[in-house]
C-alpha cells in the first residue's frame, strides 16, 4: 500500500471501522430469519434443544465468516481526495487502485439504510457522468455522516452564484400530496405482486392448494364473475395500501434546495435517506411528466434533463432525475421556473402549435386495432371451443373500444410543439403524458423520420438529440412543412444544409429547372 503522504501532502483515509458491526448485524439478520424456519424444520427428528444448536452454531460461523471478510476489506481500502483527484485503492488478491479527476466529477450522492442511519453513517456515491459502468465511479461504503458531507461540500465546490438568483429552499413535502400515489401506476402492480406474493409463499410451505380451497369455500353460493370482482377489489386495496407506503417510505423529508455554487439538492427518504446533487451547469431542461390518473387530479412530476444522471442499478427506488414528486400542477410549474432560473416554466408559457388531423386518424387507427386484435382472437376461440369466450369477448367490446377510442383522442389534443424563449417544447402522450422543455442550445442532432404510412398523411416525427436526460425528445407526427420549418427555427443552422427552401424552388421554376415540391422538405 502507498505511504500515509505523498508528494501533495493528502492523506490517505480508511472507511469508518464500524463497517465490520454493520456487516455482522446484517448477518445476524440473515441467519435469524434463515434460522427460525431451518430449527423448526429439524425438530421433527431431533430434540428442539438440539436443533437450535445447530443453528446458533451455523449462525455463528455466518456471522464471523461476514465479519471477518468486510474487516479485510476495509483494512485492504484507502481513499484521498487531492486538488486534482479523488483516488480509491482496494482489493485483497486482486488490488484496484481508481482514480477520477475532480473537474469531471459531477455527482456526490449520499444514501444511508435503516442501520446506517442508527450508527451515523453514510455510503457515498463520487460519479462522473458517464455510462461507463464501475470505471466511472468510486463508492465509499461506508463513511461517517460528516465526512460524507464533507466530501459532498468539497468535491462539488463552484464559482460564487448569481447574487439575483434565489438560493436555499425551493420546495419542501407537503403531506396532502400522499393523496396522489394510490392513483399512480405503481398501485395496481403492487396489487398484482401482493396476490402473486400469497401465492408463491403458501407454494414455498405446500398450502398453495389450501389457500385456494379456502377461497373457494368462501364463494361457494357466489357466483364467477362476483368472485372475481371481490378479488380484484381485494387486491386493489393491498396496492393502495403498498403504494401509499413506498410513497412515505421514498418522499418523507423531501426537500428541494439550491446550494451556493450553483447545485441542486434533493433530499428525502423516511428510512433510507438519500441526498441526490446535480449541478445546474448540467441541467439542459425539464420534463414535466403526468401519468393519467395524476393527471386526472391536476397533479405533475418534474424531472430533471441532465448530463451525467446515470441510475444506481444497486438501489431501483433512487430516481436520482426526480426533482419534486406528484404536485399539483400549480407548484409543478413554479419549481420547473425556479430550477431554470425563469420567471415562467417554459412547460407552462409556450403556446404549442397543434398537430394536423392526419395525426388524429393515425391515432385512432392504433387505438382501435389494439383492442380489436385480443377481441378477434377471443371470438375465434369462443367458436372453437366455448361460446363462453364469446361473451368475454362481448364484454370486452363494450368497455375496450369506447376507451381506445377516448384514448386516441386524448393522445392527439396532447401532442403539441414551440419555441419559448431558449427552450423548444414538446408534449405528447396519454397514459403518461410527458411535457419536455429542452434547452435550443442543448441540441446536439435533429432526426427526422417520415414512414410510408406518414409521407402518404403529409407528416412526420422529429427527433431532438441531446446528450443529457434520455438522449432523445421527438415530436410526433407533425405536419411536414410546419415540422420542418419548427426544427430550422429551434436551433439555426443545424438543419439548414439539409433543406429545400420555397424560394430555391421559385427560383428554379424561374430558370425552367421544375421544383422538388412545395415548402421545405428534405431531398431524399
Amino acid at each position: 500500500m502507498s505511504s500515509p503522504h505523498d508528494a501533495s501532502g493528502e492523506e490517505w483515509r480508511r472507511l469508518d471501522r464500524r463497517t465490520v458491526l454493520l456487516t455482522a448485524l446484517v448477518m445476524a439478520g440473515v441467519a435469524a430469519g434463515a434460522g427460525l424456519p431451518t430449527a423448526l424444520g429439524l425438530a421433527g427428528g431431533m430434540p428442539l434443544w438440539q436443533a437450535f444448536a445447530w443453528v446458533l452454531a451455523g449462525a455463528g460461523l455466518l456471522i464471523a465468516a461476514g465479519a471477518g471478510a468486510d474487516y479485510v476489506r476495509w483494512r485492504r481500502t484507502r481513499y484521498r481526495i487531492g486538488p486534482e483527484r479523488a483516488e480509491l485503492h482496494t482489493g485483497l488478491l486482486l488490488v484496484k487502485r481508481r482514480s477520477l479527476a475532480r473537474e469531471r466529477i459531477r455527482s456526490v450522492d449520499l444514501a444511508a439504510n435503516p442501520l446506517q442511519r442508527v450508527l451515523g453513517l453514510v455510503k457515498v456515491r463520487i460519479g462522473t457522468g458517464e455510462h461507463t459502468g464501475g470505471e466511472s465511479t468510486l463508492e465509499l461504503d461506508p463513511v461517517n455522516k460528516a465526512e460524507g458531507e464533507r466530501l459532498r461540500t468539497e468535491l462539488l465546490a463552484r464559482a460564487a452564484s448569481d447574487p439575483g438568483i434565489r438560493e436555499g429552499e425551493l420546495a419542501a413535502l407537503d403531506p396532502a400530496w400522499l393523496r396522489y400515489a394510490p392513483v399512480s401506476f405503481v398501485a395496481p402492480l403492487l396489487g398484482g405482486a401482493a396476490a402473486g406474493g400469497v401465492m408463491q409463499v403458501s407454494e414455498w410451505f405446500g398450502a398453495q392448494g389450501k389457500v385456494i380451497d379456502w377461497v373457494g369455500d368462501r364463494f361457494q353460493d357466489t357466483s364467477i364473475l362476483w368472485m372475481v370482482v371481490v378479488l380484484v377489489v381485494a387486491a386493489g386495496l393491498a396496492g393502495i395500501v403498498g403504494a401509499l407506503g413506498l410513497w412515505v417510505e421514498m418522499w418523507w423529508n423531501y426537500r428541494l434546495e439550491r446550494e451556493p455554487g450553483g447545485t441542486l439538492r434533493v433530499r428525502r427518504g423516511l428510512f433510507t435517506a438519500r441526498s441526490i446533487s446535480i449541478e445546474e451547469r448540467r441541467l439542459r431542461g425539464v420534463e414535466l411528466v403526468e401519468p393519467l390518473g395524476v393527471r386526472l387530479f391536476g397533479a405533475a412530476r418534474v424531472d430533471a434533463i441532465a448530463t451525467g444522471l446515470v441510475d444506481d442499478e444497486q438501489d431501483k427506488h433512487a430516481d436520482l432525475k426526480v426533482l419534486l414528486p406528484p404536485a399539483p400542477r400549480a407548484v409543478a410549474d413554479e419549481v420547473a421556473a425556479q430550477v431554470l432560473r425563469e420567471s415562467v416554466a417554459p412547460t407552462s408559457a409556450a403556446r404549442l402549435t397543434a398537430h394536423p388531423r392526419a395525426a388524429r386518424s393515425r391515432r385512432l387507427r392504433w387505438a382501435l386495432t389494439a383492442a380489436l386484435l385480443p377481441l378477434l382472437v377471443l371470438t375465434v376461440l369462443g367458436l372453437w371451443l366455448t361460446p363462453v369466450l364469446l361473451y368475454i369477448a362481448a364484454v370486452g367490446a363494450v368497455v375496450a373500444l369506447p376507451v381506445a377510442v377516448l384514448l386516441a383522442l386524448d393522445a392527439y389534443r396532447n401532442l403539441g410543439h414551440g419555441i419559448s424563449g431558449a427552450y423548444l417544447v414538446a408534449r405528447s402522450g396519454t397514459v403518461r403524458r410527458a411535457t419536455v422543455a429542452l434547452q435550443r442550445g442543448g441540441v446536439i442532432g435533429w432526426t427526422v423520420k417520415q414512414s410510408v404510412f406518414q409521407r402518404r398523411a403529409g407528416v412526420l416525427t422529429l427527433t431532438a438529440t441531446t446528450a443529457a436526460g434520455a438522449g432523445a425528445y421527438a415530436v410526433y407526427d407533425a405536419a411536414a412543412d410546419e415540422g420542418l420549418a419548427f426544427a430550422s427555427e429551434a436551433v439555426p443552422g443545424m438543419l439548414e444544409p439539409f433543406l429545400v427552401r420555397e424560394e430555391r424552388e421559385e427560383r428554379a421554376t424561374a430558370t425552367g429547372c421544375g421544383t422538388a415540391g412545395e415548402g421545405a422538405t428534405i431531398p431524399v
